[in-house]
Order: C-alpha cells, then structure tokens, then sequence
C-alpha cells in the first residue's frame, strides 16, 4: 500500500496540485492542517507546499505509515512543521482544536460511524475552518481495452469480478455533511489521465494487476486468467513492463465544508 501511496502521488503530481489550487481558492491562509489518514503523505506534502506558512498534523492508524511520513518530513526539511499523531479515529478523536483546514482524502469511507467522525471534525475546527474531502471515484484503470491478445475488456472484467454486486467506492457527502452540521458544501470532480511516465505507470499497473488477483473469484474465465499471468510476467514480452500505452485513468471527488 506505501508503495502504491507513493507512487499515486508521483504519477497524479499535477492532478493533485489543480484540487491544492481549487481548495486555496476556496480558503483563506490556514495557520493549521490536520491531514486524517495521512497515509504516506501525498496530501500532507502537498498542503505543505500549497500553504508554506502552515503547521500541519498527519493523522493515520498505521505507525509504519506514520514512520515513513517523518522520515520524508526530515528529508524535506519540513520536519519543524509536520507533526504525526497516531490514532484509530474510530476508537478515541485526539486531542485537536482551533483547526483551519482538515483534510480527509480517501479516508472517510473507511470509518464505522463517518457521521461521528464529521462531528468531531465540526467541533474541532476554527470559526472560519473548512473540512476538505477528497474520494476516489473508482480504482484507475491503466490498460487499453484490447490488449493485443486475450479478450478485449480483461481490466474491466477484473474489476467487476472483485467487487461486491453492491460496491459503492463511498457515499455522495453532500447530505451527510449537512447533516453534520457544515454549510455552503461545494462539490466538484478531478478527472485525471497520465501516459507521460511509462516505467511508473507499469509499476503501478503491476500493483494493481496483483491486487486484483489476489481478490479474483473462482471460476474467473482461464483465458483471462492466462493474460493476467502474461500482464505480470516480468520475462513475458507481453508484460505490462515492455508495454508503452499504459494510461492511468480515473477521478477524484472533492467537497469543500464550512460550518454554519
């Protein structure tokens, strides 16, 4: 999951950087950040750089993540601004207030109660704080629909085959979020597609081809489970790595909250 984090955030550096300038247009100059399930960094680092005069606390449950965070902090030389707190958000809220700006990117489907998460949000944030919500619209999709071989469509056959009949990657927030209490709510979607970087798009294509088996039910079609082996052999000339129409596609979700 590091390694996928990372390289997302290698890949997607300016599809991130245009929803870092939409939320800076939305806001004014935050002192103070929280970044909830910080992961790796990408948001954190990029909070940082889009607002350079703010301290900013990376939040996540997982200490290795956590560990991994800092140390890039250090290399950055970011370290006297980013702080960690490692915490299950489901089970205690740490101890935050006066927050300008919360951030929670792919994050808030994860949790038990999100209801209980947006009200701790609300009361931990200043007077004029925004919470920033960021989903994946859908896991990307890396492969051109005919591969040259196999049966066109084998990434999306992966993809249905993995996921529940039900699957939903998250809620639309809008209502939850006024629930909870937050006003003037805005929501716009990021569409990215990035072809340019042919050696980190195969590797991140592997990942998720891994994954994806990883998860496959029995009874999956054999051819498509002799591409699938084919995609991932590094020795195979038709492996994603000797590929060079690798496109990694997909969308993110953002909505902008104020409390009323």
């Amino acid at each position: 999951m590091a390694e996928t984090l990372d390289l997302d955030a290698l890949l997607l550096e300016g599809h991130f950087g245009n929803i870092f300038d939409w939320i800076a247009s939305q806001s004014a100059d935050p002192r103070t950040i929280v970044d909830l399930g910080a992961g790796t960094g990408t948001g954190t680092f990029g909070l940082a750089r889009t607002y350079p005069g703010a301290s900013i606390v990376a939040v996540d449950q997982s200490e290795s993540m956590l560990e991994l965070l800092a140390e890039k902090a250090q290399d950055r030389a970011l370290g006297g601004r980013v702080s960690t707190i490692h915490a299950d958000l489901d089970q205690q809220w740490p101890e935050l207030g006066g927050v300008d700006l919360m951030w929670a990117a792919t994050s808030m489907h994860h949790f038990a109660n999100p209801l209980e998460v947006f009200a701790h949000i609300r009361d931990s944030l200043s007077p004029d704080g925004i919470l920033v919500v960021v989903e994946m619209e859908a896991f990307p999709r890396y492969l051109p629909a005919d591969l040259g071989f196999g049966n066109p469509g084998f990434e999306e056959r992966c993809h249905r085959a993995t996921e529940p009949e039900d699957f939903n990657p998250h809620p639309d927030w809008t209502r939850e979020l006024e629930a909870s209490g937050y006003a003037a709510v805005l929501h716009r979607t990021f569409d990215y597609c990035e072809s340019s970087d042919q050696e980190l798009l195969a590797r991140a294509a592997r990942l998720s081809l891994s994954r994806l088996r990883e998860h496959l039910p029995d009874g999956f079609p054999a051819q498509d489970l002799a591409t699938l082996e084919e995609l991932l052999d590094p020795d195979s000339s038709r492996s994603v790595g000797h590929r060079t129409d690798l496109v990694m596609r997909g969308s993110h979700n953002v909505w902008v909250a104020r409390v009323r």
